[in-house]
């Protein structure tokens, strides 16, 4: 793979001119030279900064976005919400998940999204019977992604029960279930399909305490060192007020106490949510070293409620940010509603830089490209040797980003406007968008657009 030469470039110790980036043929940075002399590459413009990985996706939800915005006898919720998404889901096909998928993972690309990792659990078929190949949406899924051109973490998620009291699933609910050992099957099989593939990697998902009781959780972590003991682990976890009553009821202990008391948490794990912690809890996620997943904008849709953001970064947490269900597809609207959130609640500006004199843009996007790196168990997030070749390139001439230089440029990036200046974007060295446009743009959502007419329809 030939080298890249970049006009500017955010490095790990700073923003440089003329950054020659040597990449490999797997996609590995394998040398940086800043002020780089003649070389007769042509200078890519702009300001090139690290892929965002997407922590937490649930791809099929992309179209379901803008379809639950009614209200509901007594207020609506969460809960009436998910009874909504149980009733879509069991209309889709292996091949309307693929179609979903690759529109979502262009829109992705083109704000400047390099990696995905796809909390997985739809994987039966609407009766709740798995299909021939019992990880054929998860195939369907992850090859439409990985031909789109995104990198993927494909997280297999365990589902056993339909709440803490380990009622059976039931309607949308058994498309989700299989047993712990068919779950870790689905993983050595999805392991075998993309071990040639140098952005994917394959983890396992808990979907929550209450879909996974103790004895199962046990197993699953169990089997899945012994497949793989660097592969991230995922788990929703406190998202709703309700949940963490219902733990409480059922353990004595809050879902984030239960889960750092009971299982071994530590770098290889990811918190998805964690909206309702206590300041100890936060304290000792911080500790153990996982990353919290933070979706703002779907968090806000669903009326989750907002993360103790201060105190977590003030205890040294590490976070990275997900779209989970897609009701936005921009690191921007992520990064910018999680300052603003904290802004409404603490009535003060510019909350995640604490009280460093530093770029609050800058402050966001390093912690979202290192927790998210780690989430998704791939080397992202820097511009150094060994890491993926992974680049947004930021049109400097759209007029979001006029006469800015330096970190001024991630500020504006985030806080001045709607329209993205993401222009290029390079996943393992390839180039995958190319002025703001994906080149299979207009086919992939031709076929998006007849899936989401025939769900609407139906």
């Amino acid at each position: 793979m030939s080298d890249l030469l970049f006009s500017s470039a955010l490095l790990p110790d700073g923003w440089a001119r003329d950054v020659r980036v040597g990449v490999d043929r797997h996609g590995t940075i394998t040398s940086v030279t800043p002020a780089a002399g003649p070389s007769g590459l042509s200078p890519v413009p702009g300001a090139a900064v690290p892929g965002v990985p997407d922590l937490h996706s649930h791809a099929f939800q992309r179209a379901l976005a803008g379809l639950t915005e009614r209200g509901a006898p007594g207020g609506d919720s969460f809960w009436s919400w998910r009874d909504r998404m149980y009733r879509f889901l069991l209309q889709l096909t292996p091949e309307d998940v693929a179609a979903i998928t690759a529109q979502l993972t262009v829109e992705l690309l083109r704000h400047g999204f390099t990696h995905l990792a796809e909390f997985h659990y739809l994987r039966n078929d609407p009766e709740g019977a798995a299909y021939a190949d019992p990880v054929e949406i998860a195939r369907a899924a992850s090859s439409a992604a990985l031909d789109v051109g995104i990198g993927v973490t494909l997280l297999p998620t365990l589902y056993r029960t339909a709440d803490f009291s380990g009622g059976a699933p039931e309607g949308g609910q058994r498309r989700f279930v299989a047993s712990t050992d068919a779950l870790l099957g689905d993983v050595q099989r999805l392991s075998t399909l993309l071990e040639g593939e140098p952005t994917a990697r394959v983890g396992l998902a808990l979907h929550s305490l209450r879909a996974v009781p103790p004895h199962d959780l046990r197993d699953a972590l169990g089997a899945m060192d012994r497949l793989d003991p660097t592969a991230p682990i995922h788990i929703h976890v406190a998202e709703q007020e309700r949940e963490v009553a219902a733990c409480l009821v059922w353990s004595g202990a809050r879902p984030v106490e239960w889960l750092l008391e009971n299982a071994p948490v530590g770098p290889r794990w990811c918190l998805v949510h964690a909206t309702h912690i206590t300041a100890q809890e936060a304290t000792t996620v911080a500790r153990s070293g996982a990353v919290v997943g933070l979706c703002p904008t779907t968090e806000a849709n669903l009326g989750d409620g907002i993360f103790p953001f201060e105190e977590y970064d003030a205890a040294g947490g590490a976070w990275g940010i997900g779209t989970d269900s897609h009701v936005s597809v921009s690191p921007v609207a992520e990064l910018r509603l999680l300052e603003y959130g904290q802004r409404l609640t603490r009535r003060r500006r510019n909350v995640a830089t604490g009280e460093r004199p530093q770029s609050t843009g800058r402050a966001l996007l390093d912690a979202a490209w290192a927790g998210g790196a780690r989430a998704c168990g791939v080397p992202l997030g820097r511009i150094e040797v060994g890491r993926r070749a992974d680049f947004a390139v930021l049109d400097t001439d759209h007029a979001a980003l006029a006469g800015r230089s330096g970190d001024d440029v991630l500020d504006s990036w985030l806080f001045a406007g709607e329209d993205t200046p993401v222009r290029d974007v390079y996943v393992g060295g390839r180039l995958v968008v190319e002025q703001g446009r994906h080149p299979r743009q207009e086919e992939i959502a031709d076929a998006y657009r007849r899936v989401a007419t025939r769900l609407v329809s139906g």
